[in-house]
C-alpha cells in the first residue's frame, strides 16, 4: 500500500508539472502571438498613413470646408469671408442658369442611362456564349475604352467632330453631304456628348452584365433548349427573371456615374453652345474659377446641393443592394 501511495504521488506530481509546464508554454505563446499581432497592426497603420492623410486633406476637408464656404461671400483670394448664412443658396436657387444645369444633367442621365445598360446587356450576353470565337479578345476590345482617360477621348473626339477639318466631315463632303457642327449645334452637343460617353464607359457597365450572367447555370439553358425553348423564351422566362436583382444594382450605379461627367463634358464642349451642355459640375467650376470675379460662396452652395443629389442616388443604391439581396434569397 505504501508503495503504491509513493507511485501515486509520483505520478499526480509529473502530471502537475507537465500542466503547469503547458501552461507556461501556452502563456508563451499566447504573448509571441500577440507581440507578433502588435507588430503587424504597427506596420498596417504605418503604410495607410500616408493614405489616410492624404485623404482627409483632398477628400474630407474640402467637403467639410464646402459647407463653410456655403456660407460665406468669399472670392478666393481675399481673407476676408462675409457671413451671409443662406444667402447664397437662395441665390443659386433663383438662378435659371442653375435650374437648367439641373435639367440639362438629367436629361443626359436620361439619354444615357436606359442605351447603356440594355445595349451592354445585349453585348454581354452575346459575350458571354462559350462558343463564339476569339471571345476574350472581343472582351478586351470593348473594354479599352475604359482605361483610356476621359479628358484625353474628349481632346481627340473635338478635333474627330471638328466641322471645318475634322475626319468625319471630310467624308461627307465627299460623299456630296454638308458638314455637320455635332459640338457646335445646340441640338446635337448633348446627344453627341451622350453617344461618346456611353462609348466610353459601355465596357464597364458590360462587365456588370457578364458577372451577373456566370451566376447562371450553362445546364439550365442547355436543359431549356432540349425541352424546344427558343432564345426569346429563355431570355423571357430564364435569363431576364434571375437578372432582376442585377438590374436594379446596375441600373442605379450607371445613374450615379453620370452624374460625375465633367472631364469629358468640359472637353468637348466647355458647357456650350449656350449653355445647352452645361451640367451641375461645368456650374459649379464656372463660378468658382471660370468667372472674372469668382463666387466661392455661391459654387460651394451649388456643390453642396449637387452632393445632396448625389447622397439621395446613394441611398438609393443601398436600398437597391437590400432589395436585389431579398430578391435573390426569395429566388434561392
Amino acid at each position: 500500500m505504501t508503495i503504491r501511495s509513493v507511485d501515486m504521488t509520483n505520478r499526480t506530481d509529473r502530471t502537475g508539472r507537465q500542466g503547469r509546464l503547458r501552461s507556461a508554454a501556452s502563456r508563451a505563446e499566447d504573448r509571441g502571438r500577440s507581440r507578433r499581432n502588435w507588430k503587424r497592426t504597427t506596420w498596417i497603420w504605418i503604410f495607410l498613413v500616408p493614405t489616410v492623410v492624404l485623404y482627409g486633406l483632398y477628400t474630407i476637408y474640402p467637403i467639410i470646408a464646402s459647407y463653410w464656404y456655403s456660407l460665406v461671400d468669399w472670392n478666393g483670394f481675399d481673407q476676408n469671408q462675409s457671413f451671409v448664412g443662406l444667402s447664397n443658396y437662395r441665390a443659386v436657387f433663383s438662378d435659371p442658369l442653375f435650374w437648367n444645369s439641373f435639367k440639362i444633367t438629367l436629361l443626359f442621365m436620361l439619354l444615357v442611362v436606359p442605351a447603356r445598360v440594355l445595349l451592354s446587356l445585349l453585348l454581354a450576353m452575346l459575350l458571354n456564349s462559350p462558343k463564339l470565337p476569339l471571345i476574350g479578345v472581343l472582351r478586351s476590345a470593348f473594354f479599352i475604352p475604359v482605361v483610356t482617360t476621359t479628358a484625353i477621348i474628349g481632346v481627340v473626339m473635338r478635333l474627330i467632330l471638328d466641322p471645318a477639318s475634322g475626319p468625319i466631315n471630310s467624308v461627307l463632303l465627299k460623299l456630296g453631304g454638308g458638314g455637320i457642327d455635332f459640338l457646335g449645334n445646340q441640338h446635337l452637343a448633348l446627344p453627341t456628348a451622350a453617344v461618346l460617353y456611353i462609348w466610353k464607359f459601355f465596357g464597364v457597365t458590360m462587365i456588370y452584365w457578364l458577372a451577373a450572367l456566370q451566376t447562371i447555370s450553362y445546364e439550365l439553358i442547355e436543359a431549356s433548349k432540349i425541352d424546344g425553348a427558343g432564345t426569346w423564351q429563355i431570355f423571357r422566362h430564364i435569363t431576364l427573371p434571375m437578372l432582376k436583382p442585377f438590374l436594379i444594382i446596375i441600373t442605379v450605379l450607371t445613374i450615379e456615374e453620370t452624374f460625375h461627367n465633367f472631364d469629358l463634358m468640359y472637353t468637348l464642349t466647355g458647357g456650350g453652345p449656350y449653355f445647352h451642355t452645361e451640367i451641375i459640375e461645368i456650374y459649379i467650376y464656372r463660378w468658382a474659377f471660370a468667372a472674372s470675379i469668382p463666387q466661392l460662396g455661391h459654387a460651394s452652395a451649388a456643390a453642396v446641393i449637387f452632393g445632396l443629389l448625389v447622397a439621395v442616388v446613394g441611398a438609393i443604391q443601398l436600398w437597391a443592394v437590400y432589395t436585389s439581396r431579398r430578391m435573390r434569397g426569395a429566388d434561392r
